[in-house]
């Protein structure tokens, strides 16, 4: 019966995380629907909780042309990547790291998108910001640099912000901010806070909890089976 348990156990775990993604989605419209952070108050909240989901207006100015791009991503089954650029916010703050949006990758992996970076002048973006989640395979940043168009290009594997401020020589702030509106740019912002839905979570609980229930009723006849073959005491 250690198969019967195992799938229950899966099952039970499925549940768990459903309850808890239930939990975040309703955090997050919590979040989307409070007023936005200013950038102070974002970097001290997240020096001790996640602040995905937090709405955050920020005056800004780009620190350079150069643009970051995060490999291996899908939006809509086509794959490609996500561009960012930094921008600053005062002298003395952590630059942020500003979405620009996903752009499709040629088969060919030498050529990269054409992409115009935001001008530097002073803009005030308005958006949500996100943490993505740490990858346990790999947190490496495995990043290329390239030159294009009069600007750097990096492409990197992984958004871990401590190794890319690392790259660029200057502190990051530990979150990203997608905006609701890009100055120049009309890019795609997919928005994926939740990888599985707690809808996900228990459909996949009901689909280990029907296997345990299907395990259980075949063991339960190959044992009415047995037990109807095997021979029974001469009583006299």
């Amino acid at each position: 019966m250690s198969v019967f348990s195992i799938l229950v156990k899966l099952g039970l775990w499925q549940l768990d995380r459903a309850e808890y993604k239930q939990a975040w989605q309703t955090t997050l419209a919590e979040r989307q629907a409070a007023s936005a952070l200013d950038y102070q108050s974002l970097l001290n909240l997240a020096n001790n909780d996640p602040v995905t989901g937090y709405r955050l207006t920020v005056d800004t100015i780009a620190v350079s042309e150069q643009i970051l791009l995060l490999d291996n991503q899908v939006h809509n089954g086509q794959v490609g990547y996500l561009a960012y650029q930094l921008v600053k916010v005062s002298e003395s703050q952590p630059w942020l790291m500003v979405e620009l949006g996903f752009v499709g990758a040629n088969k060919d992996r030498r050529i990269l998108p054409a992409l115009t970076p935001m001008p530097n002048q002073p803009y005030e973006l308005t958006g949500r910001v996100y943490q993505k989640q740490t990858n346990p395979l790999s947190e490496a940043l495995y990043a290329e640099t390239f030159s294009m168009n009069n600007h750097e290009v990096i492409r990197f594997q992984n958004l871990n912000l401590v190794a890319l401020a690392e790259k660029v020589g200057h502190e990051l702030a530990p979150a990203v901010l997608q905006p609701d509106v890009t100055p120049t740019m009309t890019l795609a912002k997919p928005w994926t806070p939740i990888p599985l839905s707690a809808q996900k979570h228990q459909g996949y609980a009901l689909q280990w909890f029907t296997m345990a229930a299907v395990f259980l009723g075949l063991m339960l006849w190959i044992g009415f089976k047995t037990l109807k073959k095997s021979p029974h005491p001469i009583t006299k």
